[in-house]
C-alpha cells in the first residue's frame, strides 16, 4: 500500500486544479480524510482478523461500494451546508476509490476487494503495472532503506503524476486569452 502521506495525492491535485470556488476548503479536507478512511481496517490485525477476511486489511472499506457508501453519506452531509450533492459525492468517491486503486498497483500484499460484497477476490492491476513499492506497515520498518525506496517510489508514481494533474486540471479550467 501507498504510505498515508501519498493517499491524500488525488483529492489534493483534483481539488487544487479545480480551485476553491469548484472544491472549497472544507470539502478539500473531507476528500484528504476520506482518502485515508479505507486504511482504518489496519485496526483489525489488533482483533485478531486475518489480513484475507472481508473485513481484513484491504478488504470491504477498500471496495468500490464502501466509496459509494462514504461519498453518499458525504453527500447528505455537505448537503445540509448547502453545498451540491452531485459535486461532493463525485469529488469524495473519486477521493475513496482513488485509495484502493492507489494499493491494487502496489508490488505487495494480497491485492484489494475491489467488488466486495458482490465477489471478495482480491485484484491487482497486471504485474507491468504494479510499480508503486508496498509501504511497510510499520512505523520502525518505515525509517529503512526500503523505506526510503518506498518514499521515492511514491514521489515518482503517485505525487507527479498528482502534480501533473492538478496543472493539467487547471489549465484546461482556465480560459485562454480572448484573440
Amino acid at each position: 500500500m501507498p504510505t498515508l502521506f501519498s493517499h491524500p495525492a488525488v483529492p489534493l491535485a483534483i481539488g487544487l486544479g479545480l480551485g476553491s470556488r469548484i472544491v472549497p476548503p472544507r470539502l478539500l479536507l473531507a476528500g484528504v480524510v476520506c482518502s485515508l478512511l479505507p486504511d482504518l481496517d489496519v485496526a483489525g490485525f489488533y482483533y485478531g482478523i486475518s489480513y484475507g477476511a472481508s473485513i481484513g486489511h484491504r478488504g470491504l472499506t477498500h471496495s468500490l461500494a464502501f466509496a459509494v457508501g462514504v461519498a453518499l453519506l458525504g453527500a447528505l452531509l455537505f448537503r445540509w451546508r448547502g453545498d451540491a450533492p452531485g459535486k461532493v459525492f463525485l469529488f469524495l468517491l473519486v477521493a475513496v476509490a482513488s485509495h484502493g486503486l492507489l494499493d491494487a498497483i502496489t508490488n505487495g500484499g494480497m491485492g484489494i476487494a475491489l467488488l466486495w460484497p458482490f465477489s471478495e477476490q482480491r485484484f491487482f492491476v497486471p504485474l507491468q503495472y504494479q510499480v508503486i513499492e508496498a509501504a511497510p506497515l510499520s512505523a520502525e520498518r518505515f525509517f529503512t532503506a526500503r523505506g526510503a525506496a518506498v518514499v521515492l517510489s511514491e514521489l515518482q508514481w503517485v505525487w507527479l503524476p498528482a502534480l501533473l494533474l492538478a496543472v493539467l486540471i487547471a489549465a484546461v479550467r482556465r480560459p485562454g486569452p480572448v484573440e
